[in-house]
């Protein structure tokens, strides 16, 4: 058991790494404001952070109902790229001769940017939902894969051989003992994805979509409103931050033995 000095010795580092980070953001936020108001910036090149909140202040419902649009396409996306990942990697644990067919091929797929396959994907699912789905699956479900793979090709063989000689199946196997070692890489995999995912649905967005913070970025570079730029950006790093946070808290519940 964790003695109390113990427990608050591992909580100051935290609040110190907090208040850090707090101070920091404060510190960059002021040395920007500084910067463009001192040298008269003029917006294209570098707005004053104060009229880019003033301006997602001001457009706060159409940001908003935008960020919900991005937020379902990444979550989606995120959800079916997880799946798909994780599930060729149990694949490929369960049926070894598979992965000498699955692992190149994934990797040929991925070794072309995501964003290069955008016209073919709208082409053939359109500018709604759908295409960004599919994009965002594509993007995520490949660095899960790789995670997944990675975490059941670390066990031990010796313990694999233990509970075998006790009967236990591949099925038996994985879940008793490949899932449970591989649960901290996949974590780290997902946690990646959680960015990239936001990324590729913002990109395929400029390329075509009917609303979302991808859309309204290129609204607003075509209306030379570069303030509203940088307020849909603004709002697109919180939401990227808000999801690698809920991703990361998931991870300390689930894996609580890390």
């Amino acid at each position: 058991m964790s003695s109390a000095p113990e427990m608050v010795g591992t909580a100051r580092p935290r609040s110190l790494t907090l208040q850090r980070g707090v101070l920091g953001i404060v510190l960059f936020v002021l040395a920007w404001e500084g910067i463009a108001r001192g040298f008269h910036l003029p917006a294209y090149t570098l707005p004053a952070v104060s009229d880019i909140l003033a301006s997602i202040y001001a457009k706060r419902a159409v940001l908003l109902t935008a960020a919900g649009f991005t937020l379902t396409e990444a979550l989606v996306g995120y959800v079916l790229g997880a799946l798909i990942g994780i599930g060729l990697a149990i694949v490929i644990t369960l049926i070894p001769p598979t992965r000498a067919v699955l692992l190149p091929a994934a990797t040929a797929i991925n070794s072309v940017p995501v964003v290069a396959y955008s016209p073919l994907i709208l082409l053939w699912f359109g500018i709604g939902m759908g295409s960004k789905f599919v994009m965002v699956a594509l993007a995520v479900s490949f660095t899960v894969f790789l995670s997944a793979l990675a975490g059941f090709d670390r066990v031990d063989r010796r313990s694999v051989d233990l509970l075998r000689s006790f009967g236990a199946g591949r099925l038996a196997i994985l879940w008793r003992l490949r899932l449970p070692t591989a649960l901290p890489l996949i974590a780290a995999g997902l946690r990646v994805s959680t960015v990239r995912s936001l990324i590729v649905a913002i990109v395929t967005e400029m390329l075509g979509a009917y609303g979302g913070l991808g859309w309204v970025i290129y609204q607003a570079v075509l209306q030379i409103d570069f303030v509203q730029v940088w307020g849909a950006i603004f709002v697109a790093s919180a939401a990227s931050l808000a999801f690698f946070g809920l991703i990361g808290f998931a991870e300390k519940r689930i894996i609580f033995w890390k």
